[in-house]
C-alpha cells in the first residue's frame, strides 16, 4: 500500500499568501497614446485662447487637444501664470477667453475725430438761420418751400451752431432759432455781418445769377442786409 502524499498547489499558495501579492505587483497598463506633460498642454490652451475670436468652452478646447488632455487642469496652471500680467485668462458664463486687464483698459481708447457732412437740407436751414436770424421753423419753412424735419433741426442743435432763441410774440407764441458763437468761431466770423453777401457768393459760384426770390439776402445796402445789420447782437446770442 502506497503512503498517502499531500500535493501542494502553487497557484493556492499564491492567492492565499498576501506577502506574494504585495512583492508581485500588477504593471501599469500602457496606452498607445500618452497625454504630452501638463506644461505642453498649458502651452495648447493658451494658444487656442489667444488666436480664438470668440470665447471658448473646455468641450471645444479638449476636442482640440491630444487624447488624454486635462484642459480644466492646464486653464488653472494658465491662468495662475497670467495673475497681475497684461491679459488674463477669464471666465465668460461656461467659456474662456483672454481679455485685457481692466486697469489697463485706457490704452485701448482711441479718439478720432469724424467728419460728418451735412445734407442739403440742413446746410440749407443753417444758411437760412444765419442769414433771417431769428427764424421760427414756419418762416425757413416759407423760405425753402418745403417742410422742415425735425432731424434737420436736432443735427444742427447738437453739432451746437444753432440754438434755440427768444419766442415770437405772435399768436402761438413760436421759437426762434439763431446761430451760435461756435458757428461764428467754426467760420472765422465776428459776427453775423460778416458773413458774405450775394456778390461774394456768386463770384465763389455758390448762387446762380437769378437765385429765387427770398432765398438769400439782396446785395450789400439792401433792405435786408440793413435789416441784419441793425439787429442786436446781444438779443441774438441771449443765454
Amino acid at each position: 500500500m502506497r503512503p498517502f502524499r499531500l500535493e501542494r498547489n502553487p497557484v493556492s499558495d499564491f492567492e492565499l499568501d498576501p506577502m506574494s501579492a504585495a512583492q508581485h505587483p500588477k504593471k501599469k497598463e500602457k496606452t498607445l497614446f500618452e497625454a504630452p506633460p501638463v506644461a505642453e498642454q498649458e502651452r495648447m490652451v493658451e494658444a487656442m485662447l489667444f488666436a480664438s475670436a470668440e470665447p471658448m468652452t473646455l468641450k471645444e478646447i479638449e476636442s482640440r487637444m491630444p487624447h488624454g488632455c486635462d484642459a480644466a487642469e492646464a486653464i488653472a496652471y494658465l491662468r495662475k501664470r497670467y495673475e497681475g500680467r497684461g491679459v488674463r485668462v477669464v471666465k465668460s458664463g461656461d467659456s474662456w477667453a483672454m481679455r485685457t486687464a481692466p486697469d489697463l483698459a485706457f490704452l485701448m481708447h482711441k479718439e478720432v475725430v469724424e467728419t460728418r457732412k451735412l445734407s442739403r437740407a440742413a446746410v440749407e436751414t443753417l444758411a437760412i438761420i444765419a442769414y433771417h436770424q431769428p427764424a421760427t421753423r414756419a418762416e425757413i419753412e416759407e423760405i425753402r418751400g418745403v417742410s422742415v424735419s425735425r432731424g434737420t433741426i436736432d443735427q444742427l442743435l447738437e453739432m451746437e451752431w444753432i440754438r434755440i432763441g427768444r419766442r415770437r410774440m405772435t399768436p402761438g407764441r413760436p421759437v426762434t432759432f439763431v446761430v451760435t458763437q461756435e458757428f461764428l468761431d467754426h467760420f472765422d466770423l465776428e459776427n453775423t455781418r460778416d458773413l458774405p453777401g450775394l456778390k461774394e457768393l456768386r463770384a465763389a459760384g455758390l448762387l446762380d445769377n437769378r437765385p429765387p426770390p427770398g432765398l438769400m439776402p439782396g446785395p450789400v445796402g439792401d433792405e435786408s442786409e440793413d435789416h441784419l445789420g441793425d439787429t442786436d447782437q446781444s438779443e441774438l446770442f441771449e443765454d
